[in-house]
């Protein structure tokens, strides 16, 4: 395995966490005028109560009258329906929204995004269907990035989405891996490698491995745009330790094996999706690991 990625992986192991991609599950088909009956209690609901709730009650309320909006508009019957439900007046048909509660519904804001609790190596944002539910039944979705210095987004694929990437600021070295069977020369696993910088893009097909690291010192954005109002995404490291020791002893076994008690460490030190790797890039912007 090249060293490079050997280094990938092992950044993937780094301490460190951000947030992961939201996800959300539709729920079944009901009547029309039932969803916009509930649609229109929760975001009256969440109205009185956000006047006078603390800034983390008035988040958790919001989140929570996105997603039931999100849940009302995939029940109605056609594009026409879900529109008039979204930007109409109680979603009666009458009276387009206006001022902020129109713009709240059309316009997503970036600026919102934030590292978790303890995170190292950058933040992400998606604008997904679960928290801009105007994408409902679009088939588009789309991230922000910001990489710091060093920052990794770790080997990750995403099981219902091709993503097209463009690098807005600073460099961005990427690669993804294909399913079984590409191989070149006669090896199996043939990884596809970019080096992009501001303004140049590059694409991840869907289901393939792909990682993206900012080997700068400076912050690096990138955009990403996904073919699914629900793209998903799944972390290889983190979910492949997130297995049962026996399994992973077995898929790394041959010949040598790592003891369930060393497992157990791994777990503990995943990060999220974002970590701070690659020793050469460490050591030139002087930045200590843990």
């Amino acid at each position: 395995m090249p060293s490079f990625i050997v280094k990938i992986f092992v950044a993937a192991l780094a301490a460190g966490a951000a947030q992961a991609l939201p996800q959300m599950s539709m729920s079944t088909v009901t009547t029309s005028a039932v969803a916009r009956s509930t649609s229109s209690l929760v975001a009256s609901s969440v109205m009185a109560a956000t006047s006078t709730a603390p800034p983390a009650a008035d988040a958790a309320a919001k989140a929570a009258a996105l997603k039931q909006l999100a849940s009302d508009l995939i029940k109605e019957p056609s594009s026409v329906d879900r529109f008039t439900k979204l930007l109409t007046t109680g979603g009666d048909g009458k009276t387009l929204l206006s001022g902020q509660e129109l713009k709240d519904r059309v316009v997503f804001d970036f600026n919102n995004a934030k590292p978790a609790d303890g995170s190292l190596g950058g933040k992400i944002l998606l604008a997904n269907v679960d928290n801009f539910p105007i994408l409902t039944d679009l088939g588009i979705s789309t991230a922000v990035a910001t990489l710091g210095p060093c920052g990794i987004n770790t080997p990750h694929f995403h099981p219902r989405a091709t993503e097209f990437l463009t690098v807005v600021k600073g460099q961005i070295q990427s690669g993804f891996i294909l399913e079984n069977g590409f191989a070149v020369n006669n090896k199996v696993v043939s990884q596809v490698s970019t080096n992009l910088t501001a303004l140049q893009g590059t694409v991840f097909p869907m289901g393939s491995i792909h990682f993206q690291f900012n080997p700068t010192c400076e912050d690096a954005i990138f955009v990403a745009t996904l073919n699914s109002d629900d793209p998903g995404v799944s972390q290889i490291a983190q979910n492949f330790f997130a297995l049962n020791g026996e399994v992973i002893d077995a898929a790394l076994g041959f010949p040598f094996t790592i003891a369930g008690e060393d497992v157990n460490k791994f777990r503990a030190q995943l990060p999220i999706n974002l970590a701070v790797g690659v020793d050469q890039c460490l050591k030139t912007c002087k930045i200590q690991t843990k």
